[in-house]
């Protein structure tokens, strides 16, 4: 494998992500990859973050849908993503890395309070730290806490791990078997064309602060890895 190309990332992980190939919850085979590409990305040296969803336990929007009060739907799915990242704790440090989880809101019996500085300095010590509830804030989606955390952390590439899908397409590849696919876009072409990168905040974030995006399928086979190394998976978003 060659040298990585980037020495601190921020890597997305959904909800979905996690579940694998059932229609919710945690796939124990899928969480398990998960961990070996992880471990294999860390021991290259590169220093780590994971923002990591809670669509595949609850999602907000649904609950809100079905009547109840938006914002307390939305702390419910901060906690959805807690549950999440302590699974993806357990599993990493069964693989041999050393973990720190850091939550927007507290709940010191699993895990520290987000802090930024405290945060960059666990990286700078190579451990891998896992950021959960998102912002912290409801209205905001756990896109938008990558594209914030990413930021906030100096990373210098936005990872964004999709379960189905290697990349960005001008339709949805699911449902379209002609969709075409971008290997590079800019942010511009991402929000006019609104292509489902990530919510238009969150990319917004990331074109104010020359973030690059990089969407690419965790399924791939070594995923993690070769985007790590080749420039040509999954697709670029960039200035």
């Amino acid at each position: 494998m060659a040298r990585p190309k980037y020495k601190r990332i921020l890597l997305k992980l959904s909800g979905e992500a996690l579940a694998g190939p059932a229609p919710y919850g945690i796939h124990p085979p899928t969480l398990r990859d998960i961990a070996t590409q992880v471990k294999n990305v860390a021991d290259m040296g590169v220093e780590m973050a994971i923002v990591v969803g809670g669509g595949n336990i609850w999602r907000g929007i649904q609950g809100q849908a079905q009547g109840m009060d938006r914002a307390t739907a939305d702390y419910a799915g901060m906690l959805a993503t807690v549950i999440n990242a302590l699974a993806l704790q357990d599993i990493l440090e069964q693989a041999g890395l050393v973990i720190r989880t850091q939550t927007a809101i507290e709940i010191h019996a699993v895990a520290e309070p987000y802090i930024r500085r405290r945060a960059i300095h666990h990286l700078e010590e190579g451990r891998v730290v896992i950021f959960a509830a998102g912002t912290g804030n409801p209205y905001m989606t756990t896109d938008t806490a990558a594209a914030l955390r990413a930021i906030e952390i100096g990373a210098e590439v936005l990872l964004m791990a999709k379960n189905k899908v290697d990349g960005v397409y001008d339709s949805n590849p699911l449902k379209n078997p002609d969709a075409k696919k971008f290997d590079r876009l800019s942010y511009l072409d991402a929000i006019n064309r609104r292509l489902e990168v990530m919510d238009s905040t969150a990319l917004s974030l990331c074109m104010e602060n020359k973030l690059p995006i990089i969407v690419f399928a965790l399924s791939t086979p070594r995923g993690l890895e070769r985007v790590m190394c080749e420039e040509a998976m999954g697709t670029l978003v960039t200035a």
